[in-house]
């Protein structure tokens, strides 16, 4: 529930093509993605195959918005809010920086990433800011929700 993924506009030309991410209110609220107060952008770079799993944010609700720019990354996300309409459920996303979109993860959806064979550099917007003394990180290892989601796709 709250979850969603949109498709970015990419303007393609002769000579390349652009992207508008984000635009942001003079007050710093995301435009048509849900009226979220940005608070920091980050950029994280994954090396090929690797395992990012499981988190939440327990200190304070943190929402999120990813897009993945170059590579790819199998996303899953699963509801551990009580009480929510959609708790427990599991959800996959692939996103791929050749087919730009946003992925929305709202506070309380443990959330996690295996990266393709190329590796992903992804980009995140949230509502929180990072705290490097206390960070609001509720790790879970990386099988907590079974081993078998990041299995190879075999087609």
């Amino acid at each position: 529930s709250g979850v969603w993924s949109r498709p970015i506009k990419r303007h393609i030309g002769v000579n390349g093509w652009f992207e508008e991410l984000m635009r942001l209110t003079p007050d710093g609220v995301l435009e048509n993605l849900g009226g979220m107060q940005l608070r920091q952008l980050s950029l994280s770079h994954a090396d090929p195959g690797r395992i990012n799993a499981f988190h939440i944010h327990p200190r304070a609700p943190q929402d999120e918005i990813w897009m993945v720019l170059s590579g790819s990354q199998v996303i899953w996300l699963i509801d551990c809010r009580k009480g929510s309409e959609s708790e427990g459920v599991r959800q996959r996303f692939v996103l791929h920086g050749d087919a730009p979109t946003q992925l929305f993860i709202p506070a309380g959806v443990a959330h996690g990433y295996k990266t393709g064979p190329a590796g992903a550099l992804l980009l995140y917007a949230m509502n929180q800011q990072f705290d490097a003394a206390n960070p609001n990180e509720g790790r879970l290892p990386w099988d907590h929700f079974g081993e078998e989601l990041w299995e190879e796709d075999r087609g």
